[in-house]
């Protein structure tokens, strides 16, 4: 078993554009892929941004043992990470890296220890958090609302990590993290 980074944030906070800056930054980082049992937004693709189960998939896995930890996060949409997934990086040599939701992180940092990292990214407010969320254009504002409400929740969970970053500067959050990762591995 390898080290491993977890980045956890409310929908909208920035953390996925801080792990792909990361990614850039160090080398023996691979990112961990996370299954859902959601369909593609925009761009997205299977195998790169996510694996795209089915719900009979996804449940079959489950009964399976094949993730690490998963959780419904919506009302019908699960995530979760698979082991398959975690012994493929390993087996490079990698450190993982997690881009997950709040439940997930935490579930993570539980079964790892010191092994792991956490990180939560903090939006700046929630007002903020709205605007990127409408800013992006691909979620209907009944969505938005949704994950407005659970952001408030998630938050109150950011104690539960190594680390909380305000995500109020890009390149300062950026920064910010690398200085806690290096500290990590060192």
């Amino acid at each position: 078993m390898g080290k491993l980074v977890i980045f956890s944030a409310p929908s909208g906070s920035g953390k996925t554009t801080i792990v792909r800056e990361l990614l850039g930054i160090f080398p023996q980082f691979e990112f961990s892929i996370s299954a859902t049992s959601r369909l593609p937004r925009g761009s997205e693709q299977d195998g790169i941004d996510y694996y795209f189960l089915t719900n009979d998939e996804f449940r079959s896995l489950v009964e399976k043992d094949g993730f690490v930890e998963w959780q419904e996060v919506y009302a019908g949409t699960c995530y979760g990470t698979l082991r398959s997934e975690l012994d493929r990086i390993w087996q490079k040599g990698n450190i993982i890296l997690f881009d997950v939701d709040v439940m997930g992180g935490i579930n993570l940092k539980r079964i790892f220890g010191g092994d792991a990292c956490s990180i939560f990214i903090m939006p700046p407010s929630i007002g903020e958090l709205e605007r990127r969320l409408v800013g992006r254009g691909t979620d209907s504002p009944e969505v938005i609302a949704k994950r407005l409400a659970k952001a408030e929740f998630e938050i109150s969970k950011s104690t539960e990590f190594d680390h909380i970053v305000v995500n109020d500067d890009l390149d300062a959050a950026v920064e910010e993290t690398r200085r806690i990762i290096e500290s990590f591995l060192a």
